[in-house]
């Protein structure tokens, strides 16, 4: 028996001394990922188009049953990769129908004569997706994981578009992180932001090779948020939610049953940006994790709140845009903080049922709350408690509540995402669409929760109203989140403001915008979310443009197809989506001179006509018809802080 166990070990012990290595490739080829267990560590790497794109990086567990990360073998084939097929509706994405194609590949990690996890990978034309599945153990059914070692290592010459992570239990009333950062653009990678890492997504230039975008989708209740911590030479690495977050309370790692999942990662590559902006991969790896009530309704809507600020939650106010909403033709009107106090319930039911004989809905806005942040304003102690929820939403369903604006919640940890999953499936019992703000990056959600609409997680338009600083870099800011924030979910910025300053009277005191009626218009289209409450105000029927005003009456808030055109970050933008038949292009420039370029536009024949709003070097916005060229070219200039709509 002695002699048996000794040869066992040797034969162990030389199998785990060579790498072994496996690789495989996209449906077309072009992208090829090679995971080994070099050394005794778990690692994969990543080639497109015949170029590095992510060199050999990490793999690996640190778990309660042992960290997993080096002294691991990959374990031989035991199923060739096969093909992923399948198509998907999501009318509140970018792209309303999806055909999705990918190879799957599956690699068993072990540890002596026991399998520790799985590395399930999904290879798309485009994208690399891949999570781990953990398996159990002898009596063990469940497991903490502490951290992961899974890694990104870069080109050390790449280029970062960054937002960096603060530090947690700061900003207004404690309520740090939400993602409301700004970006560093262009910067060498090697850097960890704040020291704190950065929120996903995250952007990354490989030299002259293309693009590589970063991030995570499927995270439920079952697993925590992360982010992206960097380290020198260009390694960047996932890190878990922080300590601090949430006041302290909750766990700072995840825990799954055995077998379990964790997150899935993902990775978008692209020769240009088009992949980036047109990708579809946090939605393409994840399911429904339960059916809508009902048929939900989206659409474009008003709130007084980003104009007149808290002092705008009263009953008259409310009942002015109302009134402005259904002239519009939009359907909702969105009724922020203070309500309960400014306005009343009684008056509440009141004004859903005069919105109901306008055929407008509304929206409520609600503290996220609970023992997690100081943020005053009200309704609190509601969201975070699920038999006061339940109450709330029974009522909100008895009087027609379209939805709800849940804020202020501050964290990435498991509790916390199960807050947000709890308040989705309450809000699906009784019908009731949901929108966070002051919030974490949706990671698959629009496929995962039916009556989940959009989030904020971004610099939003409130901040035009809160500073000049914030209005003079509008358009920096706009042109970068086509390519970041907005390419993997829906975000609620609240913007297209075609009133002069931010104020009820639009008078010249206050914030006073830098872009142009067009350039409003541009973002209209170019902020992709179902749900839309725009920054437009009763006086805008006549103080406006009358051609502004007809086109904000009109523009989609869903889409069937989305295109890139041109642009790069904190740049400049040229960008299409396609609603039914209908095409809109559109463009905005952060650049201080006037952008000047002739843009090929397939959607569009050679000789059509198309509406065309655009901007003179005084950003003065006029409407006029432009002629397609015979090559199908069009020539397009935009001025700094201006934009263009081309329109068929």
């Amino acid at each position: 028996m002695k002699k048996v166990f000794l040869v066992t070990a040797f034969l162990l012990a030389a199998f785990s001394s060579f790498a072994e290595e496996r690789s495989f490739t996209s449906p077309d080829g072009k992208i090829q990922v090679t995971v080994s267990d070099n050394a005794g560590k778990p690692t994969y790497s990543v080639n497109y188009a015949g170029n590095a794109f992510i060199l050999p990086s990490p793999l690996g567990l640190n778990t309660s049953m042992g960290e997993y990360v080096t002294e691991m073998t990959l374990l031989p084939e035991t199923a060739a990769p096969k093909l992923i097929e399948e198509q998907y509706s999501v009318k509140t994405i970018k792209q309303s129908k999806v055909d999705y194609k990918a190879t799957e590949a599956v690699f068993t990690f072990a540890r002596a004569d026991r399998p520790v996890f799985d590395v399930i990978f999904r290879v798309s034309d485009r994208d690399v997706a891949f999570r781990y599945m953990m398996y159990p153990y002898r009596d063990r059914r469940s497991a903490v994981i502490f951290s992961e070692a899974t890694g990104f290592q870069l080109s050390p010459s790449a280029t970062s578009f960054l937002c960096p992570q603060v530090k947690p239990g700061g900003g207004f009333a404690g309520t740090y992180p939400s993602y409301e950062t700004g970006y560093t653009l262009d910067e060498p990678v090697g850097k960890n932001g704040n020291g704190e890492g950065y929120t996903f997504p995250c952007l990354f230039r490989n030299e002259d090779k293309g693009w590589i975008l970063i991030s995570e989708t499927g995270v439920s209740s079952a697993y925590c948020a992360s982010r992206l911590l960097g380290h020198e030479g260009g390694l960047y690495t996932i890190g878990f939610p922080q300590e601090g977050e949430n006041n302290g309370n909750g766990s700072a790692f995840a825990g799954i049953p055995l077998p379990g999942y964790t997150a899935w990662r993902t990775i978008t590559l692209g020769q240009t940006l088009a992949p980036i902006m047109e990708t579809t991969v946090p939605f393409d790896v994840v399911e429904p994790l339960y059916d809508a009530s009902k048929e939900y309704v989206y659409g474009a809507g008003s709130w007084s709140w980003i104009i007149g600020m808290d002092g705008s939650t009263v009953y008259d106010e409310q009942v002015r845009y109302i009134d402005f909403t259904a002239e519009m033709g939009y359907q909702t009107v969105l009724i922020d903080a203070l309500w309960d106090t400014q306005i009343g319930r009684d008056k509440i039911e009141e004004l859903a049922a005069y919105a109901a004989s306008k055929g407008v809905a509304i929206f409520l806005w609600y503290n996220s709350n609970g023992y997690w942040n100081n943020a005053p304003q009200s309704p609190k102690g509601i969201m975070d408690n699920t038999i006061a929820r339940r109450r709330e939403m029974a009522w909100m369903k008895s009087i027609g509540i379209r939805g709800v604006k849940v804020d202020f919640f501050g964290g990435d940890k498991q509790e916390t995402i199960k807050l947000y999953e709890d308040i989705m499936a309450d809000a699906n019992d009784y019908g009731i669409l949901c929108v966070f703000h002051g919030c974490t990056l949706p990671r698959g959600w629009e496929r995962m929760y039916p009556n989940y609409a959009s989030s904020e997680a971004v610099l939003a338009s409130e901040n035009l109203n809160f500073s000049q600083g914030a209005c003079d870099n509008e358009a920096f800011n706009a042109t970068i989140h086509p390519f970041v924030r907005n390419t993997v979910g829906s975000m609620d910025f609240g913007g297209s403001a075609l009133n002069k300053y931010y104020n009820a009277k639009n008078a010249p005191r206050g914030s006073q915008r830098r872009t142009s009626d067009v350039f409003a218009l541009a973002t209209a289209v170019m902020f992709q979310s179902p749900v839309q409450h725009f920054a437009l105000a009763p006086n805008n029927l006549t103080d406006a443009p009358a051609w502004a005003i007809d086109f904000m009456k009109k523009v989609p808030t869903l889409w069937d197809e989305v295109r890139y055109i041109d642009g790069y970050p904190g740049k400049y933008v040229i960008m299409a989506r396609r609603s039914g038949d209908t095409w809109y292009v559109v463009g905005i420039n952060a650049e201080k001179e006037s952008l000047k370029v002739e843009v090929e536009l397939p959607m569009f024949a050679q000789g059509d006509v198309v509406k065309c709003y655009s901007d003179d070097k005084n950003l003065n916005g006029s409407l006029t018809d432009l002629k397609v060229k015979k090559n199908g070219k069009v020539q397009i200039e935009i001025p700094c802080n201006g934009g263009i709509v081309l329109q068929k």
